[in-house]
């Protein structure tokens, strides 16, 4: 009898876990989110982008960042609604120690069922 209540345990457990992965509730019972920004100011040759993926990785954020040829600063960042929200001030408020942010633009922020990035890195 204690395999088959094994057996029943772990099917039990699988399917918890596929219907956390299919939901909008990540496993740890958080909702995510996406959403796009554009940061404005002094913000390239500073280290902005190295930061911003440092900051990400800190906080468990999931994304990428990227240099404009506008002088701007854009990326995506994909995680728990919390972490998303902190992330946010963070660029809009802190970036790099030798930046200037005059403004930022949040776009397109949605939830998501699950994570579509998955780390953080910078784009070329």
């Amino acid at each position: 009898m204690g395999s088959v209540e094994s057996l029943y345990s772990l099917v039990l457990s699988l399917v918890v876990i596929l219907l956390a992965m299919s939901t909008n509730v990540d496993v740890g019972g958080e909702k995510l989110a996406s959403v796009d920004f554009e940061i404005f100011g002094n913000v390239q040759g500073v280290c902005f982008r190295m930061y911003t993926e440092d900051q990400g990785k800190k906080l468990g954020v999931n994304g990428w960042v990227k240099n404009t040829r506008e002088g701007t600063v854009v990326g995506q960042l994909q995680g728990p609604h919390d972490k998303v929200k902190e992330m946010k001030v963070w660029l809009s408020k802190v970036g790099s120690p030798s930046s200037r942010i005059d403004h930022a633009e949040f776009s397109n922020e949605r939830d998501i069922p699950k994570l579509e990035i998955h780390g953080f890195g910078t784009r070329y």
